[in-house]
């Protein structure tokens, strides 16, 4: 038997912000396993420049992924943890190909962007509860993505 959960966040808007944040969560593996990929796979001139970045930019989403999940726990729903899960909630396409290098930054400034997005979208649901760990989570994550953005977007002239 499980204990009731009383934050002072009513149940159905603990729900919606926990979709909103699984959703969240699934962008954010989803970036990280692209970002890997790339950290592996870039080549040409800049590929240390490139391949040093994209290993501090998963490692850091690395991080991340716990800090959502976690959050999903204290709401109390469980947190998607599978391929299969992340494939159906990410609004990211995967990159099975090997891109250009610049297409690999073309890529990741369009995915880093719409991360800030999704993480927007749950905002609604986030102020009506007055959540604010949930607020002050998607703040950083919003800033951590669009400064992202804006570097590697720098990067293409």
């Amino acid at each position: 038997m499980s204990m009731q959960i009383d934050i002072g966040i009513s149940d159905e808007l603990r729900q919606d912000i926990g979709k909103g944040l699984s959703r969240l969560l699934a962008d954010t593996y989803t970036l990280y396993l692209k970002t890997h990929n790339f950290h592996w796979n870039v080549t040409g001139p800049m590929f240390n420049t490139l391949h040093l970045m994209f290993e501090a930019q998963y490692t850091e989403l690395a991080l991340a992924v716990d800090l959502i999940a976690e959050r999903i726990r204290a709401l109390g729903l469980p947190a998607p943890g599978s391929y299969a899960q992340f494939a159906k909630l990410t609004s990211l396409q995967e990159e099975t190909g090997v891109p250009t290098a610049e297409e690999m930054l073309r890529q990741l400034v369009k995915d880093q962007e719409a991360v800030v997005r999704t993480a927007r979208s749950i905002f609604p649901s986030v102020e009506k509860a007055s959540d604010e760990p949930t607020a002050d989570l998607l703040t950083q994550r919003m800033q951590i993505h669009e400064k992202t953005a804006w570097m590697l977007r720098s990067m293409l002239g």
